[in-house]
């Protein structure tokens, strides 16, 4: 494919509404998904700023305290919210995009 159709194929994908309908709902996931990451890491650090001995408390009898399994839960949340993107990307937005592709491919008379 030559730039020349490589840019008309860019323009005509953009301008359908289908495309601007798929790129709003995966940045209103991606932003509500950065939300929830962002303010679970702000409440930890506002727990080590303001709560620091509630933190250091002491699991059972051994050494490990409760802000171990919180921050690995941190890392847990952060996996997960991956997770739950990297599987609406793959179930709904790929498809919906190779669709949008197909429709405006190279011979198309829409494109």
């Amino acid at each position: 494919m030559s730039r020349k159709e490589q840019e008309a194929l860019a323009a005509a994908v953009s301008a359908d509404p289908r495309y601007v309908a798929l790129v709003a709902r995966r940045a209103r996931l991606g932003w509500t998904l950065s939300a929830i990451i962002f303010a679970a890491f702000v409440g930890y650090l506002l727990l080590i700023a303001f709560n620091r001995a509630w933190l250091a408390t002491p699991i059972g009898t051994g050494v490990m305290s409760l802000g171990i399994p919180i921050g690995l839960g941190l890392i847990l949340l952060a996996i997960l919210l991956t997770g739950i993107y990297v599987a609406q990307a793959n179930r709904h937005y790929d498809a919906q995009m190779a669709a949008i592709l197909k429709d405006h491919g190279p011979g198309d008379a829409g494109a």
